[in-house]
């Protein structure tokens, strides 16, 4: 156990330039989002705000997808979402694309957070909080060491294709490193969607059952 502790300790001193970078890349995104929110015209904002009364409505008129539905679809979004980390780390040239994508995925908290608290201001606040922020807590730091282990793995090729002690240096344990830990990322986005189909949905729907009539008008 204190191996094992030692390792990631040491990992964490390494590296923790890049885990800063992903950091400050996924903060930009949540900064931009809710920029672009308030650039958006009022027709945009009004088309928008009509698709999300609609998602309300159903959701208010028992017209809602079952859970385990949820379920699947926020699980398996997300493990494609980890599996293109996975991928872009073995390739060095997708070291660029994993940087856009930590990048957009804070874009989209941003906006969604953003837009809801713009229309909606306090009750939208609320309805976010509910609907948004208890499975982020869990798939955020997924989403950031994830791509953190991607640029981590990408450099290591990078070192082991132009370093000067290729014949020395054999990538074969840390791949099997890099593999085990996005199995752990795995059953942690899975982790995620429980709390989202389990705990945040049904929050949301039970606050938005009882003040709908208030939060839309």
């Amino acid at each position: 156990m204190n191996i094992q502790k030692n390792v990631i300790i040491n990992h964490m001193k390494e590296n923790i330039t890049i885990y800063i970078f992903m950091i400050i890349l996924f903060l930009t995104g949540i900064i931009f989002g809710a920029i672009t929110v308030n650039s958006m015209s009022f027709v945009q904002k009004q088309d928008l705000f009509f698709h999300l009364d609609r998602y309300l409505s159903q959701i208010n008129g028992e017209e809602a997808v079952a859970s385990k539905d949820i379920l699947k679809r926020s699980f398996f979004f997300h493990v494609k979402y980890l599996m293109l980390f996975f991928i872009l780390g073995l390739t060095i040239i997708g070291l660029p694309i994993v940087w856009i994508l930590i990048f957009v995925k804070g874009l989209v908290i941003g906006f969604s957070v953003g837009f809801i608290v713009n229309q909606l201001g306090g009750n939208g606040l609320l309805l976010a909080s509910l609907s948004i922020a208890p499975q982020n807590i869990i798939l955020i730091p997924v989403y950031i060491i994830a791509a953190s282990l991607s640029m981590i793995f990408s450099l290591a090729l990078l070192q082991k294709l132009f370093g000067r002690s290729v014949q020395s240096y054999s990538i074969g344990r840390p791949f099997v490193q890099y593999s085990f830990v996005f199995i752990l990322l795995i059953i942690g986005a899975f982790a995620s969607s429980l709390v989202e189909t389990f705990v945040a949905n049904e929050a949301f729907k039970a606050v938005l059952r009882t003040t709908y009539t208030m939060i839309m008008f």
